[in-house]
Parts: structure tokens; sequence; C-alpha cells
């Protein structure tokens, strides 16, 4: 570190690990004492797409760590997220329950309250909670049931007044630098090499609270801790020796599609696209800033795998990683999320159990279509706590435990009008089929995910797919049907041109403000 003073950092470093760790616990029992309950660490990422995982199948990402996890737990091959953007995303992690039923079924405010929320709930069950990183809630200092949340929140300022802990620790160990050097927007294509020291970025120092919490961690409680990194989500800035590795790695090129011609052309002059054909060296670049961000969130989580080893907590902790959405990174000439395609809609799910919790054989890989709404009733599983009956999810650990013979034969997708009134889209898959219906006229799609995951050819004005299309548009009819006419009338699909952001399930008093 040449650019700022390496003692002035790592006392820095010790005071912000104690201020965000100490939490004024008393030292009452030893971590690695055995509890009742599991501890549980939620650990997730920020866009990061299902296939960015070495146990994926991808050659090309360094994700030694993820894949640790995954092959001494389990891997869930058919994850999604039902509402691929960032809050309503967050809406289901908190809630547990599906879009209509959090009623966020595009972006908007996460709620201040819900009548169900996953940190007050395991605090009620008797754990200690702390949240570390990106919560990405409206009210930003909003708990939600934490006992504390430790703050990055770099890309969105509500007001003058706010600045995240890690912005406030980045003022105190460099003052004369710019936490924004590299110079790339937070919604950008464009990649770049970390402009600082890696011990300045906002992973390490997501990592790094973490490690500090669970180093100093002695209270009697189980605690439930949530570290929430900010990328992969754009900057695409992974540090200098990331970004090194992938200069000659041969990456993933872009899934084009027949059907996004009409997507090539770009949808405005800025860096926030959201289509575009950019050619296949951006898509590469872009590709390779996000892959060195994953794999330098990868070295984080080894750290804090580290930590727990150390402690002797591993085997008394539940571990559960996940991401929000994914993120297109130039499949179909499209960029950022929203949408239905796997890139956008499908993310990584891995739990692992800890030793003496009743669960099944170890590095199994579930076909089970799952979704966020799911994490919840698995933390509470976990911590032996009542599932409330308006958590519309169901917990892991069943098919992991090889009980959920009656676990559901698709999952929902949907999202409302984002960046254009062509981008509107409700869907059902199964992880082997995707059936999409667009909102704006009625346009239908449907890909055979078994031989064709990159979603290239459009088999719904295939007559010899007749009967499959027919087949999935009952189910994505019945499943919208409960909604009313303006969703499904006289059994059949009809288009919604105009938004419908919300469901009369969003709390009242902030549906009120839309």
């Amino acid at each position: 570190m040449s650019t700022i003073n390496r003692r002035t950092f790592l006392m820095s470093t010790a005071a912000s690990a104690a201020a965000g760790a100490a939490l004024g616990a008393s030292s009452r029992a030893a971590a690695g004492t055995p509890t009742r309950k599991p501890n549980i660490l939620f650990l997730m990422t920020d866009q990061q797409r299902g296939d960015c995982l070495g146990m994926d199948g991808n050659p090309a990402i360094q994700t030694p760590n993820l894949d640790r996890i995954a092959k001494e737990g389990a891997r869930f091959r058919c994850a999604y997220t039902s509402t691929p953007s960032c809050t309503p995303a967050r809406a289901a992690l908190l809630t547990g329950m599906d879009p209509w039923s959090h009623g966020m079924l595009g972006y908007y405010r996460v709620a201040p309250k819900y009548s169900v929320e996953m940190p007050q709930l395991l605090r009620d069950a008797g754990y200690y909670t702390l949240g570390i990183g990106k919560m990405h809630w409206r009210h930003q200092r909003a708990l939600h049931g934490f006992h504390k949340t430790i703050l990055d929140e770099s890309g969105r300022v509500e007001s003058e007044d706010f600045i995240s802990d890690y912005r406030a620790w980045f003022a105190s160990v460099a003052p004369n630098l710019d936490p924004d050097a590299t110079g790339i927007g937070f919604n950008d294509y464009r990649a770049a090499t970390y402009a600082l020291p890696e011990e300045l970025h906002p992973t390490r120092w997501t990592g790094m609270v973490a490690e500090n919490f669970l180093k100093t961690y002695n209270q009697p409680e189980p605690f439930f801790l949530k570290v929430s990194f900010a990328r992969p989500h754009s900057p695409f800035d992974g540090p200098k020796r990331w970004m090194d590795h992938y200069e000659d790695v041969e990456l993933p090129k872009a899934s084009v599609g027949k059907w996004a011609e009409r997507f090539k052309e770009r949808s405005d002059d800025s860096n926030n696209i959201w289509h575009g054909d950019l050619g296949a060296e951006q898509v590469r670049h872009s590709r390779q800033g996000y892959y060195g961000n994953i794999s330098f969130i990868d070295d984080q989580i080894g750290r804090i795998l580290e930590v727990l080893e150390e402690r002797g907590m591993l085997e008394n902790t539940l571990i559960l990683f996940t991401s929000d959405h994914g993120d297109m990174t130039g499949d179909h000439h499209l960029w950022r999320k929203t949408y239905a395609y796997e890139a956008s809609s499908r993310i990584p799910m891995l739990v692992r159990w800890p030793e003496g919790m009743s669960a099944g054989k170890r590095g199994q890989v579930l076909d089970h279509p799952c979704e966020i709404r799911d994490i919840l009733p698995t933390f509470l599983d976990a911590a032996e706590a009542e599932t409330p009956e308006a958590v519309t999810g169901r917990s892991l650990l069943d098919p992991i435990r090889g009980k959920a013979s009656d676990w559901r034969a698709f999952i929902d997708l949907e999202h409302d009008v984002c960046y254009g009134k062509n981008n509107h889209w409700s869907a059902a898959t199964d992880g082997k089929t995707k059936y999409i219906y667009h909102a704006l006229d009625g346009e239908e799609q449907l890909f055979d995910l078994s031989t064709d995951p990159g979603e290239t050819t459009d088999l719904a004005g295939d007559t010899a797919h007749t009967k499959l299309l027919q087949q999935w548009r009952g189910h994505l009819t019945g499943y919208l049907e409960p909604r009313g006419e303006k969703w499904v009338k006289n059994g059949k699909l009809v288009p919604r041109p105009e938004s419908i952001k919300l469901s009369p399930n969003y709390p009242k008093a902030e549906a009120a403000k839309a």
C-alpha cells in the first residue's frame, strides 16, 4: 500500500472492526461452544448471474470458496429471482413472500415495515442479528429487526445528511483520495481496473468487517449475520490482480438469439444503456471486470470461512449463499437486469449445513425450482422457529433432506415496465422449460433450457411445440388468474400495456405515496 499509510490503515481498520463488532456485547460464552440452534451466515452478492460459479460448469471463472460451499452442501441448479431487480428481490428476501404477496411487481421502494421481516423473526427466535454491506432499503438506516447494520450504500445517497459506513471509513483512512477515482458509474457497462489499493475497495471492506465480527463474537446467543456485497453490480472494477488474471482467459461470449435483433440498436448514447450491440470486444472487457469482481468477492468469502474454522464455528453454522438477480452483460444485446432471460433471472443458491443437523448427502445438485422467497423459511427451519402463515416460500432444507415430494412444479417470474414499455412481462419456468408472456402486446416466447440454456432459439412459433406452448401458457394463466381480469379474462392471458407496479398487498401507507 503505497498511497496511504499502512499503519494508519490498520489502526483505522481495527477501530472500524471494533465499532462494527463489539456492539456492547459481553464475553459471556466461548464462540465455539455448541448451542441448541446453529449460527446462520447469509452471504449474498448483488447482480451475480447463476452461471458465474465454477460449480455451475463455468470453466473460466475462479470461485473456489463458493465451490467449496456447494461441494460441502447443496447447490440448487434451478434457482431464480421472481422479480429480477434490486428492490423487489430484497423485499422477497425480507418477507419470504412472492411478488403479489409482498406487493412489488417491479422496481419501487422497499416499504419501511412489513407484517413479517427476516431479521425480526430471527431476533425473536433468540438470535443476535447483524447486517453488513448493501441492504438497499428505502430508509437506509432502517433496521427491520436487525440489532445493527453497518452499511455500504455507495451508489445510493437519499439525502445530504447520509453517509454510508464504508464511505465514512474510507474518509478516515484515505482522506486525500477519491472513493470513485476509477470513474465507472453504478449502472455503467464499461469496466476498468480499480484505481486504488485493493484494501480500499468496498468488497474488501465488507469482508473485513465480517471477519472482525466473527473474530470477536462471544455473546451467548447464536448469531444471524448477513454479509451483503455490493458487487459484482457495476462498477465492473475488479482489483488489478484479478483484472490481470482474466486478461488472457477465454471468457464466455455473448449468447444472442435471432429474436434479439430488436435490441441491437443502442437504447441511448449514455454509458447506462439497457440494450445495444456494443461488439464482442466490449462484451469481453465488461465481463473481465465483472468476473474480477466475483473472484474478489470469493476471496473475501474464503477469509470468512477461515475465521469460522479457526474459531471452531464452522460446524455450528448454517451457510447460505445467493444473489438478488443476475446481469445480462451483453447477452441478446441486453445490459443490466429486469429481464426474464436466464442471465438476468437465474441466480446461484448454495446451502451448507453444520454437522449434526439432520440433512441429506453433501454435494447434492438439486433441480427443485426455488426462489429468494425460500430463504426466510429455510432460516426459520434451521432456527427451529415457526414460519408465519403469510410467508409463501418453502424451506430449502426439505429437498435437501429428500422430503419435498409436494414441491412446486414451476416458479413464477415477472417485472413491471422498466426502461421502456416493451420491457414488461410475466413468465414461468421449472429450469428446463421457460414461457414468457410480454404484457405490452401479448407476444409469447418459449425456450427449451435443457438443450438451449442460452435461449437462442424461440420455440413459440414452431408448430412442433404447440402442445408444449399450450401447457406452459396454462401454467402461467392458472397462476395469474386469481389476480383478476386485468391479468386473465375468460381464461386467457390479456395484454397489460400500462404499468401495474404494486399489488393491493403492498403496505398501504407507502402505496398512497406511489
